[in-house]
């Protein structure tokens, strides 16, 4: 069984390992997620509490399926 907050890092660093195989700056994912760019930091540092539709949202904006993002 999965912790809570190991959870939200393995979140985060989905979404910056694909963001960076990309080549997008934490900037300009924010720009593209319409988010600011603090809340990008949180969400990749697995600070950021994040419901399903934002990670939706996030998911789409790299155009990834969600399933990268929640595989463990």
């Amino acid at each position: 069984m999965e912790n809570y907050n190991d959870v939200l890092k393995h979140i985060g660093l989905r979404f910056r390992v694909e963001r960076t195989k990309r080549m997008l700056s934490q900037e300009r994912f924010a720009e593209i997620a319409n988010v600011h760019t603090n809340y990008i930091g949180k969400v990749e540092r697995g600070e950021q509490n994040l419901t399903i539709k934002k990670i939706v949202a996030l998911a789409n904006s790299l155009d990834i399926p969600i399933k990268d993002i929640l595989n463990f």
